[in-house]
């Protein structure tokens, strides 16, 4: 129900993302929207309010973190855009309908990902204008820029794309994984905690929270993409076997997959339950639910 209800929330933030008075070519804002209004679980989102709002004990928090939640579904769905083109993944299913390229084109696909990418910065900033302090304003874009781009997210994107048949060890998938997927996680938490205006401590515990919930929701996609059904999924199952990619089922089986899954996910609350936070409890909900669901 709380997933749901923040789902909502999110969802009606993300139609009045891009002003309609704007000067936008029909076919960009289409192609943007075809992806950013698809669905799916808005984790991400949902991650920044609730962040915002274990700070501070009340929901007007998560109300001032609403910009960075917008933005960071739209870094996440550009990121899905141009993971999906021939030249990286080739993928032709995303959310349980054609991928953005299949619909819109190439050469439109990448141009919607550019600007959901542009445009989320643009939305970041307007938090100022519900109340958080310039100076976290600034915050979220110093660690948006690093979290999403060439040290984090793209950086992990990349030794994926080139490293994959060359991974021998646990340590390379995961540092893959750290970036690729738990970076823009924890950006997540932690800009929820700027809009609460979180101290150091509180930020490095939702940042650990985030890392390691971030490297359990991979190894849960890992044994979805072998256990799991494609009807649920809304993506083919069984694509990283046809495409030769190393995965953790791969490397160590999916019994001790998923008690990697239990592990970091334990970890991870017990670095949040440190922080002594006004309201953890969701972010705790949120956690458990990912390692056990089915899609």
């Amino acid at each position: 129900m709380f997933l749901q209800q923040q789902r909502d929330l999110v969802e009606e933030a993300l139609r009045t993302a891009i002003p309609g008075d704007w000067q936008v070519p029909d076919r960009l804002r289409d192609a943007m929207g075809y992806s950013l209004h698809a669905g799916g679980k808005r984790l991400r989102p949902i991650f920044v309010l609730t962040a915002a709002e274990a700070v501070a004990g009340h929901e007007s928090a998560a109300d001032r973190a609403m910009p960075f939640a917008v933005a960071v579904e739209m870094i996440h769905t550009y990121s899905l855009i141009h993971d999906d083109l021939p030249a990286l993944d080739n993928d032709e299913l995303r959310r349980g309908r054609p991928t953005n390229h299949m619909v819109h084109g190439e050469a439109m696909a990448i141009l919607a990902g550019d600007g959901l990418l542009t445009h989320a910065f643009h939305v970041v900033t307007q938090a100022f204008r519900r109340g958080v302090p310039a100076e976290r304003v600034v915050a979220v874009v110093e660690e948006l820029s690093r979290y999403a781009g060439i040290s984090g997210m793209v950086g992990g994107q990349t030794d994926d794309m080139f490293g994959e048949q060359g991974i021998t060890s646990l340590d390379q998938l995961e540092n893959i994984h750290l970036h690729k997927t738990s970076d823009l996680i924890a950006f997540s938490l932690r800009a929820g905690g700027h809009a609460a205006e979180a101290d150091e401590t509180q930020l490095h515990a939702l940042s650990l929270f985030g890392r390691n919930v971030g490297l359990a929701f991979q190894i849960q996609d890992d044994i979805l993409d072998v256990t799991g059904n494609e009807t649920i999924l809304g993506k083919p199952v069984h694509s990283d076997e046809r495409q030769e990619k190393v995965t953790y089922p791969y490397l160590i089986g999916l019994e001790e997959s998923r008690k990697r899954v239990a592990r970091l996910t334990a970890e991870a609350n017990e670095a949040l339950l440190e922080a002594r936070l006004a309201k953890p409890d969701r972010l705790l909900e949120i956690a458990e639910y990912m390692m056990s669901r089915d899609h």
